[in-house]
């Protein structure tokens, strides 16, 4: 009976320490520049870059939804989701990066995809990108990050 208790509290310590994590190092860090790196990145890569290349073609035809002009809406999502997105993957003005491209993910969110989350126009995306880059606006680059090398917060 007592060899089983034993057992049972050394299985109940090593499934805290499984499940706490606490052989992982706590960096919060290393967390901000993960989250810049895949977000800013898959922006760049999956929807800025496709922005830069298509310019000619889809630059008169491009959504308005805020009756802006076609061009301007053209250029403000472009800025945003490549330049913006290019800052924040290197932390260089990374809070101001990352509001540019959460501005841009909530108008294709809101007006765009009118809100919807599901079903063939979701905008599911727009939503997730756009949680990240406002969280990126509220914590900034972290350590490993040029804003924190030149002393910008």
């Amino acid at each position: 009976m007592l060899w089983r208790a034993i057992a049972v509290s050394v299985l109940f310590l090593s499934m805290k320490k499984l499940f706490s994590l606490s052989f992982i190092p706590v960096n919060a860090d290393l967390g901000l520049l993960f989250l810049r790196v895949v977000f800013g990145g898959c922006m760049v890569f999956l929807h800025g870059w496709g922005k830069v290349t298509t310019f000619g073609s889809k630059f008169h035809s491009f959504p308005d939804p805020l009756g802006i002009t076609h061009e301007l809406s053209y250029l403000l999502a472009t800025g945003g989701e490549f330049v913006g997105a290019s800052l924040v993957v290197l932390g260089c003005y990374t809070r101001f990066a990352a509001l540019s491209v959460a501005i841009t993910m909530g108008v294709a969110f809101f007006m765009v995809h009118n809100g919807v989350l599901v079903g063939a126009k979701s905008g599911e995306s727009a939503l997730i990108y756009g949680a990240a880059f406002l969280a990126l606006v509220f914590a900034g680059g972290g350590k490993y990050s040029v804003d924190a090398k030149i002393g910008n917060p």
